[in-house]
């Protein structure tokens, strides 16, 4: 498993070199968001599509 610094050099090689620094921001914000994603996965820490929409209606009334 890389380090967080590796993946963070390999988002930013990925990048164009015309990138502003908001667009490396919010790609760094992105993928972070897919690893915690991907960490919630594998601890089973997810709910339904159903139990999903169920929240959502709740909200909404």
């Amino acid at each position: 498993m890389s380090t967080a610094k590796d993946q963070i050099k390999q988002i930013l090689e990925e990048q164009p070199d015309d990138s502003s620094y908001d667009e490396i921001l919010k790609e760094l914000a992105f993928n972070r968001m897919i690893d915690r994603g991907l960490a919630d996965v594998d601890s089973g820490n997810t709910i339904t599509n159903e139990e999903m929409g169920r929240r959502i209606r709740s909200w909404q009334e």
